[in-house]
């Protein structure tokens, strides 16, 4: 197993959330955006997109969430992206290290069509038993009854029994003393993720990129790393190759490699965001029970502002979003002055809108131009649609009625649409596909189509436009990969 980046923690790819000092977090967490060796900027100005608020005299800046980094500057003589918010993780367990670890099951038209259903629901309940996924994560409070009880008003009457309002199911641990375990990559690693229980015939080689894989008679033959420290080329054979990089990483490496399906890098597909923040009102927790303010539970690995997080499910036709609050007892909005003086109940809303998906969305990869990699430099293309614009003007409603039915809007913490790629959510790159029809790259083992050895993973595996957080599609559709994987094994 290689990896790009450096291996953060002694547990390789343990989620960043559970080190216990918050420096040496932050310290993890900058190293990761900006590596030593590989200057990356971590703010552009937005340009080139058709995001509803943009213009040429407001463009708002941009800026890198923690552990990642922007895919294009947008300042260089490169062609500007149609996704300028587009980030990935370079580092040993990827945005595992760092994601909001939020599971919720994919409903309706989210859900992979070719498979079946019966299956697809076990492979989902296999997926929530290896990321530890429960609802129980945080500890009930009077303020976060009241944001589940007012937000079942306005929206439970949409969702049907059984998918309505509710705690986000998480990938999270808790102990008997409530300290809270987050999900990263070292619980599906197991012992592979320590030095001293994984087996001798397993290497994990961080700082190390694949730079080609070598086809030969429908079949991989070996591969090509470049160990980035030194520049020492290194070929491994194998009897079966896996490419799980990201959305955008993945499908560089075919194209590199010369595997190059029609649809490779097509149907490029990230989640249209619209978000605020609110403050909780005084006279709803006096309503309903009032708990103290700035009242939370110790998670046991250094201070953490987040008390809960809830979900208004995605449903057609009735709810085509998928709604994610979170509680934090400081505001979540940079810039508010609560969040350096006041303590209180605030509430950051976010709702994703699935993609009209095109063909046209897509990535383009230069001939001769390279990354900081040295792998083809990659050019987004992508737009909303009429679809997407009007699914979007529908989210930030949405935002409104949810804000205003638990609290008041911050001054910065206004209903906004982000530019897109700000959710991270990218998928379909690499999308499977029931028949090799030039409109999928692998099948639905995720099996490249025409390379027997070769399977990718990751969220761009994805096939259906998507408002939920991906990640538990993205281990079910792994886990399914992994029988048939097995099966040629043996």
């Amino acid at each position: 197993m290689v990896e790009a980046g450096p291996r953060l923690t002694p547990c390789a790819g343990m989620h960043v959330k559970n080190v216990a000092d918050p420096a040496e977090r932050m310290r993890i967490w900058l190293s990761t955006q900006k590596p030593a060796i590989y200057p990356y900027k971590t703010t552009a100005s937005v340009s080139g997109t058709n995001h509803p608020e943009d213009s040429a005299s407001k463009r708002p800046s941009l800026r890198a969430q923690l552990g990642t980094y922007f895919l294009s500057s947008g300042e260089d003589s490169h062609p500007r992206s149609g996704m300028p918010a587009a980030a990935v993780s370079s580092n040993v367990g990827g945005m595992g290290s760092y994601w909001t670890c939020a599971c919720p099951r994919p409903a309706d038209s989210e859900r992979v069509p070719f498979i079946d259903p019966r299956e697809w629901d076990r492979l989902c309940s296999r997926a929530e038993a290896l990321l530890h996924v429960n609802r129980g994560v945080f500890a009930k409070s009077a303020a976060g009854n009241t944001i589940l009880s007012t937000l079942a008003d306005a929206f439970n009457s949409r969702l049907p029994p059984g998918r309505q309002v509710g705690p986000m199911p998480l990938a999270c641990s808790v102990s008997q003393t409530g300290q809270h375990r987050w999900s990263g990559t070292d619980v599906i690693l197991g012992p592979l993720a320590r030095s001293e229980t994984a087996p001798p015939n397993f290497e994990l080689q961080s700082e190390t990129v694949c730079i080609r894989l070598v086809p030969g008679d429908s079949r991989i033959t070996h591969a090509l790393l470049r160990h980035l420290p030194t520049g020492a080329i290194r070929r491994i054979r194998a009897r079966i190759f896996v490419v799980a990089g990201d959305a955008f990483r993945t499908p560089q490496l075919l194209w590199a490699s010369d595997i190059r399906s029609r649809a490779l890098g097509h149907f490029l597909n990230d989640h249209a965001q619209s978000v605020s923040a609110v403050r909780l009102r005084d006279n709803l927790l006096d309503a309903r029970g009032h708990s103290p303010v700035g009242s939370r539970s110790e998670t046991g690995i250094g201070r953490d502002t987040l008390l809960g997080v809830f979900w208004v499910p995605f449903h057609l036709p009735n709810h085509p979003f998928h709604g994610q609050i979170m509680h934090f007892d400081t505001s979540p909005v940079p810039g508010e002055k609560p969040m350096q003086t006041e303590k209180g109940h605030f509430v950051g809303l976010g709702w994703f809108c699935p993609k009209d998906l095109q063909f046209e969305d897509r990535l383009e990869f230069a001939e001769r131009e390279k990354d900081a990699y040295g792998m083809p430099r990659i050019c987004i293309h992508y737009k909303w649609t009429a679809k997407d614009n009007q699914l979007l003007a529908q989210s930030l409603e949405e935002l409104k009625l949810a804000g205003a039915a638990i609290g008041t809007f911050l001054e910065y913490g206004q209903p906004k649409t982000l530019p897109p790629g700000s959710s991270l959510h990218y998928q379909g790159t690499t999308r499977m596909g029931p028949s090799n029809d030039n409109a999928s790259v692998c099948d639905p083992y995720a099996q490249v189509w025409d390379t027997c050895n070769l399977f990718v993973g990751g969220n761009g595996v994805i096939p259906t436009a998507t408002a939920c957080n991906p990640t538990l599609s993205s281990v079910a559709l792994a886990i399914r990969s992994c029988t048939k994987i097995q099966s040629l094994l043996t």
